[in-house]
């Protein structure tokens, strides 16, 4: 059976899980595997990283679980040494590493905005820095970041420090698709809509009267009556990393049920 990533090296920034089930990241660090890469599932969270590669390898799979902070560039510079000291080369680069805060301007403090950006947005300024050279070194690879439809729809979450760091996203996506693109090298982002992860759990459901209220409105919110699961992200992603989408870069893609459509 082909694999579309046979023998390739793909490295996953925030491949843990928030809790239990399956999150984006470590949804579309099994699929990887699946496919038929050398996985390293990386984590602020050494347990959460373990986790991930104790599933990926009951399966069969390969995955190599590493710890660091995106918001530290000696700690990303570190794991990228440690993937190259073993493979060589980085044939994609999967940043899933987010996090959301409550409070408009007024609401919010200093400290919870530039946590917010940092975590979201300089995270993924500080793994493309130091992943691209490498990949201009071998001749080409594949980025994808995983954005939000909050970078291009304002919902009902006061967030403003999200809306902004994940709208940033986007448009750096597009730069680096156009600055690269000679170098072999494409970006894309992905923008989920209403997913049920455990994220939503701890960072969301305090905006509802309960986690059951919270899952209806959210259902709701989507054209097909129900939200989405870590693995059509993890679907999304792999396509656009995939050689199936050689000549697709700088597309910031929704998946989303409709949710972009609908003017709700």
């Amino acid at each position: 059976m082909h694999r579309r990533f046979q023998d390739k090296i793909v490295v996953v920034f925030g491949a843990g899980s928030s809790g239990p089930g399956w999150g984006n990241g470590k949804a579309a660090a099994a699929l990887y595997a699946r496919e038929g890469a050398h996985v390293y599932a990386i984590d602020i969270a050494a347990d959460a990283a373990r986790e991930t590669a104790a599933a990926i390898a009951s399966e069969g799979n390969a995955c190599t679980p590493l710890t660091a902070d995106v918001t530290h560039g000696d700690q990303i510079a570190e794991v990228v040494r440690q993937v190259l000291a073993q493979h060589d080369r980085i044939d994609v680069l999967h940043n899933n590493v987010g996090i959301t805060a409550m409070g408009d301007p007024v609401e919010a403090s200093e400290e919870s905005w530039h946590r917010v950006l940092d975590t979201n947005l300089t995270g993924v300024f500080l793994t493309c820095k130091h992943v691209l050279p490498s990949m201009m070194e071998h001749g080409g690879g594949s980025i994808v970041n995983i954005s939000s439809l909050a970078s291009i729809q304002v919902n009902q979450y006061p967030y403003t420090s999200y809306y902004a760091a994940k709208g940033g996203l986007n448009q750096m996506t597009r730069s680096l698709a156009v600055h690269y693109a000679p170098h072999g090298i494409r970006v894309n982002a992905v923008l989920p809509g209403v997913i049920d992860t455990p994220l939503i759990y701890q960072q969301i459901a305090g905006q509802f009267q309960d986690v059951e209220a919270m899952r209806a409105k959210r259902n709701a919110a989507s054209p097909m009556q129900r939200m989405g699961t870590a693995w059509d992200v993890a679907k999304a992603a792999l396509f656009l990393a995939s050689d199936d989408a050689a000549y697709i870069t700088g597309v910031c893609l929704p998946v989303d049920g409709g949710k972009a459509c609908w003017g709700r």
